[in-house]
């Protein structure tokens, strides 16, 4: 199958298998219409193909009713197919790039930008709002928080009713939400999860979220309750290797961090000290590289900064 199913045919259906984005890409998908009219929500996993608490998540969201849902919940489970079965972290072994950096795509560009310009222009066109699991890869730890588009308020809403408590407004760049802001489609990217492991604990936070957010939108009966724990809205500041070398970081998850402190040391294999890391900002350290190396240029972690800091 070359495109997925319509998302809307007024009868209840459960529609499974796999489709071709483009020559040599084969993802598998899942598309729920209830009885009853209503929105659509596409949900997506496994953009980064070793962040497997967000697949696992997805692949149960699959098992949804349809004789309980109003409107049509489509579900891709692995987006990136190949750096699944690669273990890969981040890229697309098909062309080493990082599909999600390569928003809006080409129709004619590299596997990862063919990839983006699909669902740029045959997903994101049919639905009315978007969720993107994700969940720390293997060499990332992080604390449960959520990223939207900070231009959009009807996004900021939904990442309030998925629940995690912390929500970081960010700017336009490569990455899914920024392209279905694009296409008009609010959107949120859910981050739970870490170096590859996934639990049942993590798993429920992330399937809640999407019922949090599907009674939000009317597709499920039910209230939504208030955010568990409240909701925060920061900013990212992500300081960057300037070398590269062994990484010690200072400073542990969720960590509250004050402008100034040192939050870990670059150093080479006999212990000299190449790069020490200060904060220019405060925040809580909400994502942290976990490798021992680490290359010039890569993220060592990522600090929520309370807005107006």
């Amino acid at each position: 199958m070359t495109r997925l199913p319509a998302f809307r045919t007024g009868q209840a259906r459960r529609e499974q298998g796999h489709c071709s984005p483009a020559e040599g890409l084969d993802i598998p998908f899942c598309v729920i219409e209830g009885a009853a009219p209503g929105p659509c929500l596409v949900v997506t996993a496994g953009v980064h193909g070793s962040e497997y608490c967000s697949i696992e998540a997805a692949l149960r969201l699959m098992a949804t009713d349809p004789a309980g849902l109003s409107g049509t919940l489509v579900v891709l489970p692995i987006v990136n197919v190949g750096g699944f079965r690669a273990r890969s972290i981040y890229v697309m072994p098909e062309d080493g790039q990082n599909l999600n950096r390569m928003f809006p795509g080409k129709p004619d560009g590299t596997a990862s930008q063919r990839l983006a310009d699909w669902l740029m222009t045959r997903v994101f066109p049919g639905a009315d709002a978007y969720l993107d699991l994700h969940g720390g890869d293997l060499d990332e730890a992080l604390t449960p928080f959520s990223i939207f588009p900070g231009a959009s308020a009807e996004s900021r809403v939904l990442a309030e009713v998925f629940g995690l408590p912390i929500g970081v407004a960010a700017a336009p760049g490569g990455n899914s939400i920024s392209g279905a802001a694009l296409a008009g489609v609010p959107a949120v990217l859910a981050e739970v999860g870490g170096n590859g492991i996934w639990t049942e604990a993590g798993v429920d936070q992330l399937v809640e979220g999407v019922r949090r957010v599907m009674r939000h939108l009317g597709m499920v009966p039910g209230p939504v309750a208030p955010a568990p724990g409240g909701f925060e809205v920061v900013a990212f500041l992500v300081p960057k290797a300037d070398v590269s070398g062994l990484w010690y970081p200072a400073r542990a998850l969720s960590d509250a961090v004050r402008a100034g402190d040192v939050l870990g040391e670059i150093r080479d294999v006999f212990g000299a000290v190449l790069q020490t890391v200060t904060a220019d900002k405060p925040g809580p350290v909400l994502y942290q590289l976990s490798s021992l190396w680490v290359n010039a240029g890569e993220a060592l972690l990522g600090l929520g900064v309370p807005t107006g800091a």
